[in-house]
């Protein structure tokens, strides 16, 4: 297979919002036509009586509304510490250091990972998720496996792990499989690729036997074409894949996802989706992941591309039939007086 990145990078066709508080990319390019992503912070209500909000921000950036079966939400998840972090912070040319191919967690990047493990379960945050999405490095299906997998593994239990023990030199116990979501390893959401061995992958054949129970069969290729020793991947082409990979969400059945990724996949494509905005939202939006952080995020389906019915409306009169509106049964009530 031969790769190149040379990604459109017309609208996407989901949008992604911030709103207050099956399975293959689609094959026909975005229409040019599409209205463009918005982006608006979860926790923060924009109200019109606020003076000091309300004289920068135009209708673009005013409170939405969206039918539900039209949202997916996202739990985006920058990796935990790994040893190229350590190493680049002492000497940023560490990067292109081949001992740091496919760089595994740190044992404080284990901690990391344990707290986030304890914040998804004391908030209840696991038992909503339907699937887990990682990136297929060491270090990101380390991550996800940690924080979102289940029980520690013993000899003999009916389910496969989620990953062996001491995998990719973690000094781990085994992670079980069962009480907790499906895992798949998904290509699209891989850090920014070229030049830096710590972002090239080792061989699919080489991860299955370490992570038993991810699935990796939406990959189509076992050893790592994707990244190129001499060219580094330009970041307009970071965002039009993270773009793709939102819009091949919208494939998916699942309406709560984790993504467990990289922090320059994460700052590119959220920088795409942060034009437009109001200058405290982009801020909010674009600012770099910290090591383990979570964020949630929902992503709107304002072109109408998703097919999944709405289960929660209720059609309301039964037998059916519209009632008529207010004014139109009052007229008709004074013509019969009359």
């Amino acid at each position: 297979m031969t790769v190149t990145w040379s990604i459109t990078t017309n609208p996407p066709i989901a949008s992604l919002q911030l709103l207050s508080n099956r399975s293959r990319a689609p094959s026909s390019p975005p229409s040019s036509k599409l209205r463009p992503p918005r982006l608006l912070p979860l926790r923060t209500h924009y109200s019109s009586s606020s003076s000091r909000l309300s004289s920068a921000m135009d209708d673009s950036t005013s409170p939405c509304l969206f039918p539900l079966h039209r949202c997916k939400i996202l739990h985006l998840v920058r990796h935990a510490q790994g040893v190229h972090n350590v190493e680049a912070e002492k000497d940023e040319k560490a990067f292109l250091s081949p001992s740091l191919f496919d760089a595994h967690l740190t044992p404080l990047g284990w901690q990391q990972v344990d707290n986030l493990r304890e914040h998804v379960h004391v908030s209840g945050l696991l038992k909503r998720i339907e699937l887990v999405i990682a990136s297929p490095l060491l270090r990101t299906l380390q991550t996800a496996v940690g924080v979102f997998g289940g029980e520690g593994y013993v000899d003999g239990m009916n389910v496969l792990p989620l990953m062996v023990a001491n995998a990719g030199n973690s000094g781990r116990s085994a992670y079980s499989s069962s009480n907790c979501p499906p895992f798949i390893a998904v290509e699209l959401c891989r850090e920014h690729l070229g030049v830096r061995p710590c972002d090239s992958r080792r061989s699919i054949s080489e991860y299955g036997p370490l992570f038993p129970a991810i699935d990796f069969s939406l990959i189509e290729d076992d050893e790592d074409v994707w990244w190129k020793a001499d060219v580094r991947e330009p970041n307009e082409d970071v965002a039009a894949r993270g773009m793709k990979f939102l819009n091949w969400l919208w494939t998916r059945e699942e309406k709560e996802i984790a993504v467990v990724t990289h922090s320059g996949f994460l700052f590119h494509t959220l920088k795409e989706y942060g034009k437009g905005c109001h200058p405290m939202m982009k801020e909010e939006i674009c600012k770099h992941f910290a090591n383990c952080e979570l964020r949630s995020m929902v992503l709107v389906d304002r072109n109408m591309v998703g097919k999944d019915p709405p289960v929660t409306n209720y059609p309301g009169k039964i037998p059916a039939g519209s009632d008529l509106p207010s004014n139109t049964a009052h007229k008709k009530l004074n013509e019969k007086t009359i």
